[in-house]
């Protein structure tokens, strides 16, 4: 096997966006707190939820067939009303959702029109029916210092946006206009310039790339073993009409309005929400300037320095302002014009820093609307989600299925929150809280960063969650009964015998990859964290119309009358040989078929090409050929369907000689995916088709999966946005 180390740069990356192994040294994180840290004032206060969860128990159901062993079974959470903000409307109304509506997947796949979430549909499958793609395309140049662009020799690009200095997520084009998941890099709102770390969700306009709006989310005070440094929002929105719906990197789940305040409508429940808009510390150069404004306050007025940290956050003092005491020497407010706007300014001394604040509405074009928010991580769920939570959710109906991102600590041993939901299924509507799962419980074994899928199958609605314990498990998308999912069927996409070890040395993998539906049956690679290594991989397909555990194998200690016992899942090791424990094949297994290597050419030995490696991209399946990625940088193309006696067909691997964290797009009779050296490799459709056309090179790492909609393809790189056309 070729020696394909990564860089130091690249590690930090890997690390960030995917959870990575932190260095063990570090000492374990901490439970969140049960409470909320207010985005704006970095102090402790309730929650700024508006929906109004039911108080539910979790206990996964029992499925029929074969019996799920009960350490699959979610713990009992309970959940309770969350409490509303000062500035809140009332709680949003209980939810009455509706009978799921019929699966429209094919009607947004054939349009060739918008791609409104991750995988264009709740199935996952990234191939629109788009026409008219360009096959060459060329960025031109930008000064690195500058940024300018010299599009002289520039061809097919109709615009690009700067995005952040790391972008991961995947493009979203919906009703005009396209949107993006990456970190505060290229600095669109002034209050927040680019030295500021967020998480931010940017909108842009679909014809222009002109900037719209900015969902902005500030860091988490824990740190990185929550939300780590610099990497941004890395999941893709999921948009309807004129909502949209994500998870924060804070581990909220929030609902915008798309058209922001540009409808001069600050729609809710949740209403003027309070952000930070400056602040002067007392260190440094600025401890004169903290001293001086502290006194000003005192007196009822704005020093000089006060005016300029306002002017230089986009809200610029005019005429005079009237400044009353609320709490002595404390907290203030200030009444009067800043950049054009009558509106009452909050200002407080918080430790080392005076703050302030302002509340969004309708004249804060620049920034989102925010609908509702509901925050994981609040004392209701406790979850503690490692590095981050990067679930792009999906829907049913008026039924939104999160991942909730729970994992481990900084010491990648413990778990803080061993009962917390790691899959629940919500109200789209009011963010109320149906049902929730916990099934992987103790056996996650680093995070959770996958996405959930939504498949059709025999006329049931199954909603598919790949679990940090390396299980994929499906269940009924519908609201549950009683506050309780049901368990349709669990796979583990792991042989019993793999081992997990700390540093990606072991066997034992995550899935980090979203699953996708294809023609009935569900296709899912595992893999893990790419700091871990290139490793041993496997791609499944899957029958879902099975039910109860449908592993391809199971578990067994051989007692000492010979009889066989089934053994609970262990979080390490399912099986250990050494204890006379053995993996016996399992007669209610849905395997259709499994790659994990193939002797393509037929000499008898496995090459580096002829392995499927662990993988964090997704599948993409049209007309029964296969394309899908490893992080070796291996493109596998296979039949979709398999041998009938369960063999995978190879049709060829090419290696794109850079690591690839993306998925395929299959559109317009041609197959794109991009690597993390920036280029964009781009294949002629087809299971014949084994090099390349042409690979054109983007500028910088493309992270993200190419995105076609509307006759344009969408690729955001590192640090831009591209739309591309004829």
């Amino acid at each position: 096997m070729r020696n394909n180390e990564l860089s130091a740069w690249t590690l930090l990356v890997a690390s960030a966006v995917l959870g990575s192994v932190t260095m063990l040294s570090l000492s374990g994180c901490k439970p969140p707190a049960p409470t909320e840290v207010d985005v704006s004032t970095g102090e402790y206060v309730e929650s700024n939820t508006t929906a109004s969860d039911s108080n539910i128990t979790t206990t996964t159901s029992q499925a029929v067939e074969t019996p799920i062993p009960s350490d699959a079974a979610a713990s009992d959470a309970a959940a309770s009303d969350a409490a509303a903000s000062e500035n809140e409307a009332d709680a949003a109304p209980s939810a009455t959702a509706k009978e799921p509506i019929a699966d429209n997947s094919s009607e947004v796949v054939s349009s060739g029109g918008d791609w409104p979430q991750w995988g264009g549909t709740r199935e996952r499958n990234n191939t629109p029916g788009v026409k008219n793609l360009p096959l060459e395309w060329n960025i031109g140049k930008f000064d690195r210092r500058s940024g300018d662009w010299d599009n002289t020799k520039a061809k097919n690009i109709r615009w690009f946006s700067n995005l952040g200095s790391q972008t991961y997520g995947n493009p979203v084009i919906a009703e005009g206009q396209v949107y993006v998941g990456t970190n505060n890099g290229a600095g669109h709102l002034k209050r927040f310039p680019s030295k500021v770390d967020l998480g931010c969700l940017l909108a842009f306009d679909e014809k222009t790339g002109d900037f719209k709006w900015q969902h902005s989310s500030e860091k988490l005070i824990t740190g990185r073993v929550h939300d780590w440094p610099l990497q941004g929002i890395c999941c893709s929105p999921l948009v309807e009409g004129n909502r949209l719906w994500f998870v924060t990197s804070r581990g909220e789940v929030r609902c915008l309005d798309t058209e922001g305040f540009y409808d001069d409508e600050d729609d809710g429940p949740v209403k003027d929400e309070v952000v930070s808009l400056a602040a002067i510390m007392n260190a440094g150069p600025s401890a004169e300037a903290f001293e001086l404004a502290l006194a000003g306050l005192a007196e009822g007025k704005l020093t000089d320095a006060a005016k300029a940290a306002l002017a230089a956050s986009g809200a610029e003092v005019e005429g005079d302002v009237k400044i009353e005491t609320v709490t002595e020497g404390k907290s203030w407010t200030a009444t009067g014009k800043f950049n054009g706007v009558e509106r009452e300014l909050t200002i407080k001394q918080i430790g080392p820093r005076i703050k302030f604040f302002k509340k969004l509405g309708t004249s804060d074009k620049r920034d989102a609307d925010v609908i509702w928010v509901y925050n994981m991580m609040g004392p209701d769920m406790g979850i503690s989600q490692h590095n981050m939570c990067s679930c792009s959710v999906t829907s049913y109906g008026d039924l939104l299925f999160v991942n909730t991102g729970n994992g481990l600590d900084e010491s990648h041993l413990n778990l803080p929150a061993p009962d917390a939901p790691s899959f629940i299924c919500m109200n789209k509507n009011t963010g109320e809280v149906l049902w929730t799962d916990g099934a992987p419980a103790k056996n996650i074994l680093h995070g959770q960063w996958s996405s959930p899928t939504v498949g059709t199958f025999d006329g049931v609605p199954q909603a598919l969650f790949a679990g940090g314990d390396g299980i994929l498990y499906s269940f009924r998308a519908d609201q549950g009964k009683d506050g309780k999912p049901e368990l349709l069927w669990k796979f583990d996409c792991n042989p019993k015998t793999s081992k997990w070890v700390l540093g990606g040395e072991g066997t034992r993998n995550n899935l980090i990859a979203t699953p996708v539906v294809y023609d009935g049956l569900v296709y899912i690679a595992v893999g893990q964290d790419p700091e871990h290594g290139e490793g041993e991989g496997h791609l499944w397909c899957i029958n879902p119309n099975m039910r109860g555990d449908i592993s391809p194998t199971l578990a067994m200690k051989i007692g000492d009358d010979g009889k066989r016992i089934p053994i609970p899942h262990r979080r390490i090791q399912a099986v250990e040989p050494e204890n006379g424990e053995v993996e016996v094949d399992n007669p209610n297994s849905g395997v259709v078929w499994h790659y994990s290597m193939f002797d393509t050419n037929g000499d008898e030995e496995i090459d580096f090409e002829e392995e499927m490696h662990r993988s964090i991209g997704t599948c993409a399946i049209k007309d029964d050929v296969l394309y899908v990625a490893d992080f070796s940088g291996l493109v596998h193309c296979l039949n979709a369907k398999g041998t009938k006696d369960g063999k995978p067909i190879v049709h060829f691997t090419y290696d794109m000689l850079a690591q690839s964290w993306g998925s395929p797009l299959i559109a317009d009779g041609h197959v794109f995916i991009g690597d993390e050296d920036g280029d964009v490799a781009i294949f002629e459709f087809g299971k014949d088709n084994v090099e390349p056309i042409d690979e054109i090179n983007m500028g910088s790492s493309v992270y993200s999966t190419p995105v076609g909609a509307n006759e344009s393809i969408f690729i955001s790189t590192k640090d831009k946005l591209f739309s591309i056309g004829k």
